[in-house]
């Protein structure tokens, strides 16, 4: 496991949130993360589906990891802003967060994260989110 790897791993299995949703890290490369999550019944929305918030948050998480895997150990990330677009529900198998930086400024990290529902081997575009993460002393 190469260093921005295990550091992107460590800090993910702090995340109690993430943990609760039962994710798990994906591929980690420079700039980008991907981070997957069954549809879990404490997730749910009154209609059966996966709630907005679980769609929201594996998507914020694979955003602000890609961030993290561009900055230095002395530096962390927090979520300035972030917006999200609901394109479909979230049924199916598993969620699939990938997040990717669009641009790696000194002050501001614009990112964007793309979220689809499998269902087997077939996979949906649900949601499209954009945002700035903010690096911060570790």
């Amino acid at each position: 496991m190469d260093q921005i790897t295990q550091r992107i791993a460590d800090s993910f299995s702090r995340q109690s949130l993430m943990a609760t949703f039962g994710a798990t890290l994906g591929t980690v490369t420079s700039g980008s993360v991907t981070i997957h999550a069954p549809i879990l019944p404490l997730a749910l929305q009154q209609a059966g589906m996966g709630h907005g918030g679980l769609v929201f948050s594996l998507g914020d998480s694979a955003a602000g990891y890609s961030a993290l895997s561009l900055m230095p150990e002395s530096q962390e990330v927090v979520t300035s802003e972030l917006k999200i677009n609901f394109l479909g529900p979230a049924t199916g198998d598993e969620l699939i967060a990938r997040g990717k930086v669009v641009r790696n400024g000194k002050r501001l990290v614009v990112v964007t994260a793309e979220v689809s529902a499998r269902t087997g081997k077939d996979e949906a575009l649900i949601a499209i989110l954009q945002g700035t993460m903010v690096p911060v002393p570790a």
